[in-house]
């Protein structure tokens, strides 16, 4: 396993009371799979741009794929620049990855059983469990991860919605370059949060100028 396939499956899980927006889980999901290169060596970061390394990915098709996209020329991307690139659909490709392993599945209506748009639903399996106790340990990775990726979609009330964890990437000890991806999510995150702001706000008035029409 992985640790994007685990945020993953912390975030489709019900009993987290995360209903994930695609964007931010896209972003989230691009972070993590550089920390994972990063943990097997295959990739470096100097200071805020990513260097590749000759050790091969983790023996997992979607990290393979990420590490086959490293740009491996100089001047080398920046982490801002490969979770906006690395992270378009990011989501997608991992929510067909689960389906295709039976990880993963989608309720279907007794009406309409085939309908498009149906919402995933994960099964039981080792590899949810193994997830959800990671988290439960508050492992320092997974952790502090899905607390960038919260940072925006907390409930109304405050609460991370994580069985007790304030969720806070500061109290966890992290290793060395994951502060660095973690920062970088967490700007991504901002970004995205004011450009849906502002297309907010230009619909609103938008919608305003029609009314009055």
């Amino acid at each position: 396993m992985t640790t994007p396939r685990d945020l993953m499956f912390v975030a489709l899980d019900p009993a987290s009371g995360w209903p994930p927006g695609q964007g931010e889980l896209s972003l989230g999901l691009a972070g993590a799979e550089l920390i994972d290169l990063v943990d097997a060596g295959a990739a470096e970061l100097d200071g805020d741009h990513i260097v590749p390394a000759g050790v091969d990915a983790p023996d997992d098709a979607l990290l393979r794929a990420a590490a086959s996209v490293l740009v491996r020329e100089e001047p080398y991307e920046s982490v801002d620049d490969w979770l906006w690139r690395r992270g378009r659909d990011l989501f997608s490709a991992y929510q067909a990855a689960l389906e295709e392993e039976g990880l993963l599945t989608r309720q279907r209506g007794r009406r309409l059983p085939f309908r498009a748009g149906s919402e995933p639903t994960l099964v039981d399996s080792p590899e949810r469990r193994r997830a959800a106790g990671r988290l439960t340990a508050e492992e320092p990775v997974l952790t502090a991860l899905v607390a960038a990726v919260l940072i925006h979609d907390e409930s109304a009330d405050g609460s991370d919605g994580f069985g007790g964890s304030d969720g806070s990437a500061e109290s966890v000890d992290l290793p060395d370059g994951v502060e660095a991806v973690l920062a970088a999510v967490g700007d991504a995150e901002l970004e995205l949060a004011a450009v849906r702001q502002r297309r907010d706000v230009e619909q609103a008035a938008f919608d305003n100028i029609w009314r009055g029409v």
